[in-house]
């Protein structure tokens, strides 16, 4: 199986300083529906891994977030698409669970649902937590500078930067403006 891991805010649509809180809230980066058709359309199975501590923190009931995922995932299916899954971790950073980034909990899902590893995987994100789990499950981590890419740019050229394990070198990491642009490498290079 072919799998590519995408972060949702920042990475399919954009992203809000006070919380994607509803369907209409849920804007799509330009580009990025027609780069998950065009991943699949190549044989990527592409499932969503996101953080949605907006939840925990009363931003937003589940109904919301289904609305928002039921809206990407229509986007797409109109375009020729499919999501394989949407993953996300629903709880305050300070709760310490196993599943919010940069904690690889997602991932282990990932690998549960669809019976595979998702070692060697494209995972593409805007953050350093996106980053910081793909490296730890042997992913191959993608940045786009959509979202907080930019400062997440920023944050590996300076590893002082980083608050969390494991440190990530841009040397670990690919960058592309964007998740079209990141497709297109990905589609190109075959694997």
């Amino acid at each position: 199986m072919k799998l590519i891991i995408l972060d949702r805010d920042g990475v399919i649509n954009q992203d809000r300083e006070d919380y994607v809180k509803s369907a209409d809230e849920c804007i799509p980066i330009e580009g990025s529906i027609a780069a998950i058709v065009r991943l699949n359309k190549a044989g990527f199975t592409v499932v969503i891994a996101t953080n949605q501590s907006g939840l925990a923190k009363g931003k937003f009931e589940l109904e919301d977030l289904e609305a928002m995922h039921e809206k990407i995932t229509r986007l797409v299916e109109e375009n020729g698409g499919e999501i394989g899954g949407i993953f996300y971790c629903p709880h305050n950073p300070d709760d310490n669970c196993k599943c919010r980034k940069p904690k690889p909990g997602m991932l282990d899902a990932i690998e549960a649902e669809f019976n595979t590893s998702v070692e060697g995987s494209y995972f593409i994100g805007d953050s350093l937590r996106d980053l910081q789990a793909a490296v730890q499950k042997a992913c191959k981590p993608i940045l786009v500078l959509t979202g907080n890419g930019v400062r997440t740019q920023a944050q590996l050229a300076v590893p002082g930067l980083q608050t969390d394990a494991p440190l990530i070198t841009h040397e670990q990491v690919q960058v592309f403006d964007n998740l079209a642009t990141a497709a297109d490498f990905i589609i190109a290079s075959g694997n």
